[in-house]
């Protein structure tokens, strides 16, 4: 397994989770309550309740697996939910076929009494389970490197990678890989791959000080995708290389599951967002800009925005890049609504 972080049972899946529910979450309450999978708890053994194991009578058994824990309960209840947030985790065994499957296998689920949880495919395989043929447990691992492999790849970029491409370097056909990509990120290669690209323009055009300059700094062949790409900005290229001269810009601050988020915005849209970035270094990066404190409405908007996006709970993850993939979510939010 990648992610050793416990396994509470209020985990929601990747694909459904939001930012903000406003009958949960009303505008004067933060949403930090909800448990981020990434927390950990140090080290545990973990606690197995094995159907199949003394004879199948249904006892306990306990396996020393550092730092990993699985809760029974909360393992049951993802797999009965076909939870994907929970591949990777652990495998779940059935010992009336003696079969070892995904938390998210498409298959009937088995009588309570018949299913076990184990840490991985070679726990099972040496308790005497086989993989199962229709959700091929042990491809989660491959799957969440190529993931993990693939946002690096990204990352590290200096031209645009073709989906083509970035498929066949972590090893998949490209619509199969488009697919585990956005599934465990929440974004597709390509958004994430122009958030990445923005980012590097608004990082190029402070250390240039030259809008043309800083467009092929950042890695774009012509202006007109960077100037697309600029809305990220919330103002126009010439005014953020200036430090925000003669703009207005409110902030506030949000709690999130990943934690406190700052978001910068203008008239025009967002134009920053940091977590765990305190209103000194908002103002370091635009010195001539004339900051506020959000009002009421603009706070709002900065809450459609959150409540748009959403966090990456894949298990493969690790907690920078459930940040990073966040923050890319928030911005294309941003993008998107205004």
């Amino acid at each position: 397994m990648t992610d050793t972080a416990p396994l509470p049972c209020d985990i929601p899946s990747s694909r459904t989770w939001s930012g903000i529910h406003r009958s949960a979450h009303p505008e004067t309450e933060p949403y930090a309550t909800r448990r981020d999978p990434d927390q950990s708890r140090g080290d545990e053994k973990l606690v197995v309740h094995d159907g199949d194991q003394a004879g199948r009578t249904g006892t306990s058994s306990t396996v020393a697996v550092t730092p990993a824990r699985i809760d029974p309960d909360a393992a049951w209840a993802a797999f009965v939910r076909r939870d994907r947030a929970y591949d990777g985790r652990f495998v779940v065994t059935v010992s009336s076929t003696r079969i070892y499957c995904r938390p998210s296998c498409a298959a009937r689920r088995p009588r309570r009494e018949h299913v076990g949880f184990l840490a991985d495919g070679p726990a099972a395989r040496a308790a005497g389970y086989r993989a199962c043929r229709r959700c091929l447990p042990d491809d989660a691992t491959r799957e969440a490197t190529a993931v993990t492999r693939a946002l690096t790849l990204l990352d590290h970029a200096e031209r645009p990678l073709s989906l083509a491409a970035l498929a066949a370097s972590v090893g998949y056909a490209p619509h199969h890989f488009q697919r585990l990509f956005t599934r465990a990120t929440g974004l597709s290669p390509a958004a994430y791959a122009r958030d990445q690209r923005a980012a590097r323009a608004a990082a190029a055009l402070r250390a240039e000080g030259n809008v043309t300059a800083a467009i092929y700094a950042a890695g774009y062949a012509a202006p007109s995708r960077f100037y697309a790409d600029a809305a990220a900005l919330g103002m126009a290229p010439a005014a953020w290389a200036s430090g925000g001269a003669g703009e207005r810009v409110a902030w506030c601050e949000v709690s999130t599951p990943l934690g406190a988020l700052l978001v910068a915005q203008t008239g025009r849209g967002l134009c920053h967002v940091a977590l765990d970035e305190r209103i000194d270094a908002l103002v370091a990066l635009l010195p001539a800009a004339t900051l506020v404190e959000a009002d009421a409405g603009e706070r709002a908007r900065a809450l459609r925005w959150l409540e748009a996006a959403a966090v990456p709970l894949d298990a493969a993850l690790t907690q920078t890049q459930r940040r990073a993939l966040f923050l890319a979510a928030v911005r294309a939010a941003g993008r998107a609504t205004d």
